[in-house]
């Protein structure tokens, strides 16, 4: 006796094409997490739970050999009250405006110089000579600094005699210990914005400054009515991390002078570092972090909320 197979139903092959979609999707679900999951998890290990765990210390009296005890806003009161932390603040903020303006000023005039007409080798050289720097690590670069601007035996004080100028202390007064430290932060960051602003200038169409020239226009009027408008995005980018990287600005003034003389250049991280892993007082520390934070957000909101009236998007 012979059997037959009826042949699939219109209905049944239908069912089974959605089963192999629906089995298909949930494969291509789970091979997404699979590759989401290391990040996933690396952000949630090594940045919210410790930004969580910050937000909690701020509130307690913490030093790691005694329990926490819960004080509420007392290391804000603390911090408030601490001649330090306030000059820390105004170090940081005084840093962050003559570091910002000087990298925007000197990474978008150097761009425009090398964007200008010179052979490709050269421009390739410039370009990657300017950069550099940024790839150095900050504590190495600030530990050969530290002996190039030593009083007694630097090479730049040696330099300075050459031409009958005494010995400068460049690290043992507080002005010279400022400029310093920020001459050595410009010159080490603004490779980056240096290139941010490569490729900005590179985008502006040159028909906009042939057409300029035919109108009579010169070369600050071609900049300030043509270049500043039209890189004025890549501006605000490269302020925008210019700033947050300057506020949070530690190693360079740590090696070069450990915040002095006196509290002439420490910062606000410093104070952070220093309270945390010197005087174990995690508490206060994060109070600092969280203020820092805040701080970062509010310049950060301001700089967005200004590019609607400065930023050109034509």
């Amino acid at each position: 006796m012979s059997t037959t197979t009826a042949p699939p139903t219109t209905r049944t092959i239908v069912t089974a094409g959605k089963k192999d979609d629906r089995d298909g999707k949930k494969g291509n679900r789970l091979l997404i997490w699979v590759f989401l999951a290391p990040t996933v998890i690396g952000l949630g290990l090594f940045a919210f739970l410790p930004i969580l765990a910050s937000l909690a210390l701020a509130f307690f009296r913490w030093d790691i050999i005694t329990a926490p005890e819960f004080v509420g806003v007392d290391n804000f009161v603390e911090m408030a009250a601490n001649p330090t932390v306030r000059v820390s603040f105004l170090n940081t903020i005084g840093f962050v405006i003559a570091a910002v303006v000087i990298q925007l000023a000197v990474a978008l005039g150097l761009a425009i110089l090398v964007q200008s007409k010179m052979p490709d080798w050269l421009r390739t050289f410039f370009r990657s000579s300017l950069f550099f720097p940024l790839i150095l690590s900050a504590a190495s670069v600030s530990l050969i600094m530290a002996y190039l601007f030593n009083q007694e035996f630097g090479l730049v004080n040696q330099f300075l005699n050459w031409f009958g100028i005494g010995d400068v202390g460049w690290l043992t007064t507080g002005f010279g210990a400022k400029v310093v430290v920020l001459l050595v932060y410009v010159w080490q960051n603004f490779g980056f914005t240096f290139l941010l602003f490569i490729g900005g200038v590179s985008a502006i169409p040159r028909e906009v400054y042939e057409a300029s020239s035919i109108d009579g226009a010169t070369g600050w009027t071609q900049f300030r009515n043509i270049t500043l408008p039209l890189v004025s995005p890549t501006m605000l980018v490269a302020s925008v991390m210019a700033i947050i990287s300057a506020l949070q600005i530690f190693d360079q003034p740590y090696v070069l002078t450990r915040g002095g003389p006196g509290d002439e250049t420490r910062t606000a991280v410093m104070v952070i570092y220093e309270a945390a892993f010197q005087q174990l007082e995690f508490g206060l520390a994060s109070a600092v972090g969280i203020v820092l934070t805040i701080l970062i957000m509010v310049v950060t909101a301001i700089q967005f909320q200004l590019s609607k009236r400065y930023v050109f998007y034509g």
